[in-house]
């Protein structure tokens, strides 16, 4: 996501870092390579020119600070227009005070609009909402049921509406039926077109007075760049949209659809779709988001990421063994499980800030059937041995990449990489998590103090 712009980027500022004086020469040039990003990241011409010209004339008219060097200064400017371009603050999603609210969501044919349908039904159900689901297609051959195979999968209620072949009699009778059994948010999958036609904007029309809904969102393909701008343009002006859901975001490496919509067409981005996985749903946060470009990594959205997935008691318990030097194969295979359950390990590298040790993270391309063979690996070993990898002699590799389907090339590689993450996670852990266990007392004679 963003990986070319934020490619180009660190290198437009690499070029500054060297610089004593910010002067209308060196603003001028870094706008020039700061205009060739954006443009080449398929931004909309006219976000690039208002940006830059407010950029211009921040960066000559303010006083650098003295805590910043030129370099720092542009980019803390750049940052911050940036991210008024995406809104500034995060849209969150509106909610009638009559059950049920109802959200509608509108697109063009191909935009993930019924998978995004599951998606924020199970985001919904995170918040303790009690989602329903519908879908008003009525066209497209197996349209009804690709949405209750989905809600399915996400564990939300489908309302059927079997025998109902009308898209405003299915949505009103799927509100009564989400009245009645007592459901807080209806969402309404509509039908696409491979085009906008007076047709299906006739239809959606008629839904929206029909329905009243608190929330008419477009999902766009990201993919598509400035035609998912100017189609979420064109649907804001026939139904007025409240939002955007950007989906396919995690393929676009360019993002110049994210970073032009809300200027383009005056409506937030609330949601983007970030992977295929039905959990791959979040808020849109300009802040974050340009962090993320700009190299600054995007910690919050990580930390919140691991909040709702890792135990917690289980991370303290692995912090006691890490500090104690008892920490196994087994451990460390659970250890690899929960970092699986954050999603993609590239992207979450890509989170991390572009500096010190984590430099490269985002470029880091980690191949998930890696880390499945690594857990392979470890499975076939003993209790005895995951427990005491010191005992693993040729003999035991040779049955253990056997019991893998693995080799013992990879069996070696797997007892060296746990030797060398136990002795960094020891040395961090003396310094870093021994502070953390309140009331645990440090043994005599690990080197830490209690």
């Amino acid at each position: 996501m963003f990986d070319a712009l934020q490619d180009k980027f660190q290198r437009v500022f690499k070029t500054l870092r060297g610089q004593a004086v910010l002067n209308e020469q060196l603003v001028d040039e870094t706008l020039h390579d700061v205009r060739l990003a954006l443009l080449e990241a398929d931004v909309n011409v006219k976000v690039v020119k208002e940006l830059l010209a407010r950029v211009r004339v921040r960066a000559l008219g303010e006083e650098v600070r003295a805590s910043f060097t030129p370099a720092q200064e542009v980019v803390r400017i750049v940052r911050d227009e940036l991210i008024q371009i995406l809104g500034g603050e995060a849209a969150l999603l509106t909610f009638s005070k009559e059950y049920p609210t109802v959200i509608l969501l509108v697109g063009l044919q191909g935009s993930g609009k019924t998978t995004t349908a599951g998606k924020l039904a199970r985001w919904l159900a995170t918040k303790r909402r009690r989602p329903i689901l519908v879908s008003t297609d009525v066209y497209r051959p197996a349209a009804r049921e690709q949405l209750a195979i989905i809600a399915k999968a996400v564990e939300i209620p489908c309302f059927a509406g079997e025998g109902i072949t009308s898209p405003i009699e299915l949505a009103m009778a799927a509100r009564k039926d989400a009245a009645d059994r007592g459901h807080d948010v209806l969402i309404v999958d509509t039908a696409g077109r491979l085009h906008i036609d007076e047709q299906m904007m006739q239809e959606v029309s008629e839904l929206r007075t029909r329905l009243r809904p608190s929330e008419v969102l477009l999902v766009a393909d990201a993919m598509i760049g400035q035609d998912a701008v100017r189609s979420a343009q064109e649907f804001h002006e026939r139904l007025g949209t409240s939002g955007v859901i950007l989906t396919k975001l995690d393929g676009d490496a360019r993002g110049g659809a994210a970073l032009s919509m809300h200027h383009v067409t005056g409506q937030p981005i609330k949601f983007i779709g970030v992977g295929e996985k039905y959990d791959a749903l979040e808020i849109f946060y300009p802040e974050r988001i340009i962090s993320r470009i700009l190299g600054m990594g995007d910690m919050l959205s990580l930390i919140e990421k691991a909040e709702q997935t890792i135990d917690k008691q289980k991370a303290l318990e692995v912090q006691r063994k890490i500090v104690t030097d008892t920490f196994t194969l087994e451990d460390f295979r659970d250890q690899l499980r929960q970092m699986r359950k954050l999603g993609p390990v590239d992207q979450m590298m890509g989170m991390l800030p572009k500096v010190g040790i984590f430099k490269d993270a985002g470029k880091m391309r980690v191949d998930e059937k890696e880390l499945v063979h690594i857990e392979a690996i470890i499975d076939s070993m003993t209790a005895r041995e995951r427990a005491n990898h010191e005992i693993i002699n040729g003999k035991r590799r040779k049955r253990i990449a056997r019991g893998s389907g693995t080799s013992v090339q990879l069996v070696n590689q797997v007892l060296k990489q746990f030797v060398q993450t136990k002795r960094m996670m020891k040395t961090l852990g003396r310094g870093i998590f021994g502070r953390q266990l309140s009331g645990w007392k440090m043994p005599v004679g690990t080197g830490g103090a209690a």
